[in-house]
């Protein structure tokens, strides 16, 4: 069998839009991993003080409490390791982008939480709302090929 790959691969629209949704959530999964850092212990002990532990099986009414605040903790600190991953590729393919206005533009967008508006004003005497959209969409598709060389999308699909 021969493998024949692209120097580099360009992301299908299909990765474009996974790419988009996924710079849309960089700053909740920065929040949440952050939250994590700093309240893992408490998450831990409400895990097995309260009722979330009792429910993981809907089926299983005479569940093993202590088994289960494990489980879920296991669980919350294997979603903490998914953002981590996630963010930290996205900065990585965030700051490949080799046009400095496209970069820019992607960055105050995800990376800071500047709303469309904020940064077209933030562009105000330099260029046009429709210029700051193009940077933003060309930002995006740099991005997903960016991910693409990394192999980010293989290695994606992983479930707990």
């Amino acid at each position: 069998m021969v493998w024949q790959t692209e120097l580099f691969p360009t992301a299908t629209d299909a990765e474009v839009r996974r790419t988009k949704f996924l710079l849309g959530k960089t700053l909740q999964m920065k929040l949440l991993i952050t939250e994590y850092e700093r309240y893992q212990e408490e998450l831990r002990q409400v895990a097995v003080d309260g009722e979330v532990a009792r429910r993981i099986d809907a089926e299983d009414l005479h569940a093993d409490k202590t088994a289960n605040a494990a489980i879920l903790a296991e669980k919350q600190r294997w979603v903490y390791e998914q953002y981590k991953f996630y963010t930290r590729q996205l900065q990585r393919a965030t700051a490949l982008i080799q046009n400095t206005e496209e970069r820019e533009a992607v960055t105050l967008k995800y990376m800071k939480g500047y709303s469309f508006k904020e940064i077209v004003f933030h562009y105000m005497n330099r260029m046009s709302e429709s210029t700051v959209r193009r940077n933003l969409k060309e930002g995006e598709r740099s991005v997903a090929n960016s991910l693409k060389l990394f192999g980010f999308f293989e290695q994606e699909g992983a479930k707990f």
